[in-house]
């Protein structure tokens, strides 16, 4: 599934990786020996997975912004990456009701910026672009959306990812692989609903219930009825680090978009899995349905991945009660002052050897 031996020694710049899931993947990079070169503000929460898993020691804490284009094209220019992964982001649909400009900012304009470090680089690179799968109009179909999909987004957030994913096609056919007739190459990726350990952000399902759950409190849910896409955040992580591989080695006919979600079946409303985790804490956790007005948050979501499968042979290897158990073994780990770094990386072993 993954060759860890194409990442032994192979210099990853990686944006966003003071977050949830940049801190996932940094981790499983330096685990596989690479040589990871971190671009991000200071981690987005406290608590952070960033600090728990003690990445500050090795990566930094923090303090550079991909809206500032000077400082980033220097950083990546000095480091010569051979592979950029871009995962910065204001990645939050509530917050960008609040923040809408800085939502732009960061995720357009964060974008063009860093391809546009890549298209001043003098060496070959691959380049995975992380936006999300609410990068599609949503028009509240059953099916789900392939990637040749219209663009769009109701909210601030998917419109600004939705953005990005032009940004990115725009650069991918002016300067980049065959299209563009250059050296470098780049892909776009597009995941689901991401959970696993380690996620503080707030306004989101699962690490909302597991702060109520961890202060006995009762978790009160906004839409109980909206479905979307749940899948462990090494997933999505696993197919970036594939389309990176291969985008790598391959003569540029990976410089696409590609979707990273879970099987249709495995698609479960807020309300179901708010009461999977409830039972899966146990100890008397609660969960309550909220009142009044609410910002509108798409209902119905789901991304096809048969591309993904077909051609780069990924799937997911944990059905939605798997991530979900693990998930709560994280935070339980967590509460019983377990070592998290430890932790989390005996998850991406685990994960590692069920794709072997």
């Amino acid at each position: 599934m993954i060759n860890e031996e194409f990442w032994r020694g192979k210099k990853v710049f990686l944006t966003g990786h003071t977050g949830f899931k940049g801190s996932w993947l940094s981790l499983w990079l330096r685990r596989m020996g690479a040589e990871v070169r971190g671009y991000s503000l200071a981690p987005p929460t406290d608590p952070s997975l960033y600090r728990q898993a003690g990445l500050h020691a090795h990566l930094g804490t923090g303090e550079e912004d991909v809206r500032d284009l000077e400082r980033l094209c220097a950083a990546m220019s000095e480091f010569r990456p051979d592979v950029v992964m871009h995962l910065a982001a204001q990645s939050l649909v509530r917050e960008s009701y609040d923040r809408p400009v800085e939502t732009f900012e960061t995720n357009v304009l964060g974008t063009l910026h860093v391809l546009e470090a890549m298209r001043r680089l003098e060496s070959v690179c691959a380049g995975v672009i992380v936006t999300s799968d609410k990068c599609y109009e949503n028009k509240e179909w059953l099916w789900a959306y392939r990637e040749d999909e219209p663009m769009g987004g109701h909210d601030p957030y998917s419109s600004s990812k939705g953005c990005a994913e032009l940004v990115t096609s725009a650069y991918r056919q002016s300067f980049f692989g065959k299209n563009g007739g250059g050296d470098l190459r780049v892909a776009s990726a597009r995941a689901g609903n991401v959970i696993g350990g380690g996620d503080w952000a707030t306004d989101r399902l699962v690490p909302d219930a597991m702060r109520a759950f961890l202060a006995g409190e009762t978790l009160t849910l906004r839409f109980p009825g909206a479905v979307r896409p749940w899948q462990h955040v090494l997933e999505p992580l696993a197919g970036y680090l594939m389309l990176a591989e291969r985008l790598h080695t391959n003569d540029g006919g990976y410089c696409e978009a590609w979707n990273f979600g879970p099987d249709e079946t495995e698609a479960r409303t807020v309300g179901w899995i708010a009461g999977r985790l409830k039972d899966l804490w146990g100890d008397g956790a609660g969960v309550s349905t909220g009142s009044g007005a609410q910002p509108h948050e798409a209902h119905f979501l789901k991304v096809d991945s048969s591309k993904a499968r077909s051609r780069m042979g990924w799937r997911p290897q944990l059905t939605l009660d798997a991530a979900l158990d693990w998930t709560v073994r994280w935070y339980r780990a967590l509460q019983s002052g377990s070592d998290m770094r430890e932790v989390t990386e005996a998850q991406i072993g685990e994960f590692t050897q069920l794709a072997s």
